[in-house]
């Protein structure tokens, strides 16, 4: 009787051949039956890293002014905010008031993108700093720093380091091409320890942790992320930064095995705009959306709750002149699928104005592709409270998706006071900054221009009825400019 081997080798010798090969390579396995030439083999992937990536890596020294009070927690300085942890560490217990103005002092880190100065960190790590030194991995100090620009909804700042080059400086990778589980490298400046290098994975993606209003899309990993780390570079296995490590969910402001950080392609948008103009413009549709619930799916006739359902379009807006209408489900823009408003959030913040973007919606059970030219969010903001209503003493400013939160409203209903003029008619009737006028003599607004609209019809009588809201609850109010 022929063997399994021989009956193989008749039908042919290729397979016999593969079974070798396959054997050959468990032989080989059991020379290495403790893995540690494997392990050795990556031991040596990290050790080429940081041998490459950590003379790029500085030190971030800031130095804040603040002003005569009690120091300590709640001082007021830059490095309280609970959700980035500001990565300083514990400061001093609370003291006597000084009777001079006092310097906060703080390190952190962050990393040289060019060969001329250029550092990316976080925005929390500079915010108000009054000065900025660049320590450099050899102990060189650069004083002669400045800050390029910032932008705060994506915690990423620009800095330069003045008149000089030949600096050593790490590659931009691309963050979206990232995958969970893959090994990613931090090296930064924890508790003030320099050139301190850790080692993790990818934990997820597109993590979305804080309030409204902010663009975030963080990258999640378990590789260890202490106070000080803050600014500095997350590495994949080939020395390219794919992200700005920024946070740590924390229940004592120490690591928990939950570092985020900023993935790189946004901090690359937010940095080409920041070297351009040293501004962040932000790019505008029109809309107000919402997430859509399971229980919403049968109403729209969809598949599934994955998208950014569309409930408002703002009159005269890029999406209005697109066609993109209320009910509208948007589940892709561009080459990016939409899994909810944050997305699109994401998406349109970081496209420049004027680009036409194509966006995937589901219209009343069917796909539909509908072409939207991007403005810009600083034109939408360009209205302003009329000379009449000024004359009422009034400033408001249209609500939409940054300011919502701020004040406690509801995007796209009613217009919030921003600033009343003292013994105006609007202070004498009550109106204070922080309210919402939800209407003008009985009629709806929902942004400036409307509430302009509305209170012209009031020039003749120079008298008009509002309606605020403040808290949960609502009132008429009656305005008149006296003779």
């Amino acid at each position: 009787m022929k063997t399994v081997l021989e009956s193989l080798f008749e039908k042919g010798g290729v397979l016999i051949v593969l079974v070798s090969v396959l054997c050959g390579q468990t032989v080989a396995a059991d020379v290495d039956t403790n893995g540690i030439e494997t392990l050795r083999k990556a031991s040596k992937a990290f050790s080429a890293v940081a041998k490459e990536a950590t003379p790029a890596v500085v030190a971030v020294q800031v130095r804040t002014k603040v002003q005569p009070r009690s120091m300590g927690y709640g001082s007021g300085s830059p490095f309280d905010d609970d959700f980035f942890e500001h990565f300083f560490g514990r400061r001093h217990p609370r003291r006597q008031q000084p009777s001079e103005p006092q310097y906060q002092v703080g390190q952190a880190s962050g990393f040289i993108i060019s060969d001329d100065g250029y550092v990316l960190t976080n925005n929390h790590v500079i915010d108000d700093a009054d000065e900025i030194t660049v320590v450099m991995s050899g102990g060189q100090k650069y004083e002669d720093v400045t800050l390029v620009g910032s932008d705060e909804k994506s915690d990423v700042a620009l800095l330069k380091i003045e008149d000089i080059e030949n600096l050593p400086y790490l590659e931009l990778g691309d963050s979206d091409g990232l995958e969970i589980g893959e090994w990613v490298i931090a090296i930064g400046n924890p508790f003030g320890l320099t050139e301190t290098l850790t080692v993790g994975v990818v934990s997820a993606l597109g993590r979305k942790v804080g309030g409204e209003g902010v663009y975030q899309d963080f990258i999640q990993t378990d590789a260890a992320i202490n106070p000080g780390n803050s600014g500095g570079p997350l590495l994949n296995l080939d020395g390219k930064v794919i992200g700005i490590n920024s946070a740590i969910i924390t229940g004592d402001r120490g690591y928990m095995g939950i570092g985020l950080a900023v993935p790189v392609n946004m901090a690359k948008a937010i940095k080409e705009q920041l070297i351009e103009t040293g501004q962040v413009q932000r790019g505008y549709v029109g809309i107000g959306m919402q997430p859509i619930d399971p229980e919403m799916v049968e109403f729209f006739n969809l598949q599934n709750s994955s998208g950014a359902l569309i409930t408002r379009v703002i009159e005269d807006g890029p999406a209005e002149k697109a066609g993109l209408k209320k009910d509208d489900v948007i589940i892709k823009i561009g080459k990016k699928n939409v899994e909810d408003t944050q997305d699109v959030f994401n998406i349109i913040g970081f496209t420049a104005p004027d680009t036409e973007v194509e966006f995937v919606i589901i219209r009343n059970g069917k796909e539909k592709k509908v072409t939207v030219k991007v403005g810009s969010k600083a034109d939408s903001e360009l209205a302003d409270t009329s000379d009449l209503g000024r004359k009422f003493g009034l400033t408001v400013k249209t609500i939409d998706e940054d300011i919502a939160d701020e004040y406690k409203a509801e995007e796209g209903v009613g217009v919030v006071v921003v600033e009343v003029k003292s013994g105006s008619p609007a202070a004498q009737a009550g109106i204070r900054s922080g309210m919402v006028i939800l209407e003008v003599n009985r009629i709806e607004v929902r942004d400036v221009g409307e509430f302009n609209e509305a209170t012209e019809e009031s020039a003749e009588s120079g008298k008009v009825l509002l309606l605020v809201k403040t808290g949960r609850y609502a009132q008429y109010a009656v305005l008149q400019i006296e003779d």
